[in-house]
């Protein structure tokens, strides 16, 4: 089976032994099932079998168990008896063996830090993660174009809250070319912003930002390395984690190139907690994961979503996954009768079962299995039995996790925040000019006033006559440049002026 990747098969009542077609394997995918029936297993068996033929994983660790996929498998563990067990019923010759892995943490606590900059993440996900309402969102999008237009680097939250303040305080101005920009909205967005901040979404956003080329190593043996992101206290913000993962998956359509149909695919993408994408979402966000997910394949990235039942992903979506591992769904309620219904429609009929009634009845580590064919057609459903993991089963010691990080190929390359000039920085010296200018305005009325004093000081009353001591030519051109400085202050300190020195920050916005 080396054009494919061993799923499973099966004894008596079970079908053919199935696999995955690497030829297929960016046709996308699903795994579902209820919890508990052995959807991370799968999950597992998979990225193995992926990374065995030299094809780069990514996927999210959001129970925490899935790590040990960076060590091997034992005789000493509990599971090994079934393990050998099952191996011997599908024809298995089960070696143990650990697995090139890197672990990635936007927190940088149990990985690697992994950061993308404001600019790349974009007004659109920006305000679906801060769920930001259409108001709120247009003015994010005028921020957003003043930076592209004025050369301000968005690189994390510090440079975009500058700009809103900027923004802010130069909304008339704005609103005449780019449309009513309310102050309100700037602050509702800033008070998003804080929540997101003290949330720990700051850690996402800077530099170095992640280098997709660090998510697609293979190892010395050519094996594809499997990056595990550490999800368990991401999920306590599952906004953020749909984002990233979403932003992730745009970033690869945008920057790979076109390879048409593989041998196999460049990247494989599991996305685990697939319903956190599209709980509550928008259309015009559904719309873009449908796009990605769609023409991606043509990057070569096969994308896998992991989800508790088929119902959660859009029709639309699930349209375009073609290879599909169905463990048990409950069906406790008329619901949950309906979407087991539904789910068993999405198979090509096998005679010798009702799809429905095996998906309800399958065990754990059973599954309901369609692959597409040689022929790029959906095989007849059958049922299977999962073969079990190379890899240890369950989390990895904290130092071992440790240990191979330290030899990870990208150790010490995102380790430390970096905070070059950006947005924040240029605005600062801007209003730090500006507020030089107005003080050296202020400088020019003193002068102005002393000017004066001088002036009318050199009038003496000289025998109960007023005379006047003609001044000197440069006295005279003091006088003039006293009378013009004492004007253009008067200008400054007017209502006018005022807003020219309130507009000078503008001014430095007409040219980047």
């Amino acid at each position: 089976m080396g054009d494919g990747i061993f799923i499973g098969g099966g004894g008596e009542g079970y079908g053919t032994p199935q696999q995955l077609l690497l030829g297929f394997g960016n046709r996308h995918g699903l795994v579902a099932g209820a919890t508990g029936t052995g959807k991370s297993v799968t999950l597992q068996i998979m990225a193995e079998g992926f990374s065995a033929a030299g094809v780069p994983v990514f996927l999210s660790d959001v129970k925490g168990d899935m790590s040990g996929i960076g060590a091997s498998g034992s005789p000493a563990f509990k599971l090994h008896d079934a393990f050998m067990k099952r191996a011997a019923t599908i024809g298995l010759d089960l070696q143990y063996s650990a697995f090139p892995a890197t672990y990635w943490d936007l927190f940088g606590e149990q990985g690697h830090p992994i950061r993308a900059t404001v600019a790349e993440m974009g007004p659109l996900l920006l305000s679906r993660l801060l769920e930001l309402t259409d108001v709120q969102e247009g003015v994010m999008n005028v921020a957003f174009r003043v930076a592209d237009e004025q050369g301000l680097p968005l690189l994390d939250l510090e440079d975009l809250q500058a700009l809103l303040v900027w923004v802010g305080q130069n909304a008339k101005d704005l609103s005449l070319k780019y449309g009513n920009i309310a102050t309100s909205s700037v602050g509702a967005i800033q008070r998003q912003l804080l929540v997101l901040e003290n949330q720990g979404g700051a850690n996402l956003f800077g530099e170095p930002a992640l280098d997709l080329k660090d998510m697609m190593l293979l190892d010395a043996q050519g094996r594809g390395r499997i990056n595990i992101l550490a999800a368990d206290k991401l999920m306590n913000s599952p906004k953020l984690y749909a984002m990233f993962l979403l932003w992730l998956m745009s970033e690869l359509f945008e920057e790979l190139p076109e390879v048409g149909n593989p041998d196999k695919p460049k990247l494989v993408f599991f996305f685990d907690e697939a319903h956190l994408l599209f709980d509550d979402a928008p259309k015009v966000l559904v719309d873009k994961v449908e796009q990605v997910a769609r023409l991606i394949r043509s990057k070569g990235v096969g994308i896998y979503f992991v989800t508790q039942n088929p119902a959660d992903v859009p029709e639309t979506v699930l349209g375009q996954l073609g290879n599909r591992v169905q463990h048990a769904l409950r069906a406790f309620t008329a619901k949950d009768r309906q979407d087991l219904q539904k789910a068993a429609q999405t198979y090509r009929d096998n005679p010798r079962f009702d799809t429905a009634e095996a998906i309800r009845e399958v065990g754990t580590g059973e599954a309901v299995t369609s692959m597409l064919d040689a022929k790029g057609v959906p095989g007849v459903v059958e049922r299977t039995l999962v073969r079990p993991p190379s890899s240890q089963l369950g989390p990895i010691d904290p130092a071992e996790r440790v240990a191979l990080m330290r030899s990870s190929p990208v150790a010490g390359k995102y380790d430390t925040k970096l905070n070059r000039d950006s947005a924040a920085e240029m605005l600062a010296r801007k209003a730090e000019a500006a507020a030089k200018a107005a003080a050296d305005a202020e400088t020019a009325q003193a002068q102005a006033d002393a000017q004066a004093r001088e002036y009318h000081n050199a009038r003496r009353y000289d025998g109960g006559r007023t005379t006047t001591t003609r001044p000197s030519r440069a006295s005279k051109q003091t006088d003039v440049g006293g009378a013009l400085a004492n004007m253009v202050v008067k200008e400054l300190t007017g209502t006018t002026g005022r807003r020219i020195v309130r507009g000078i920050l503008g001014s430095f916005f007409k040219a980047r």
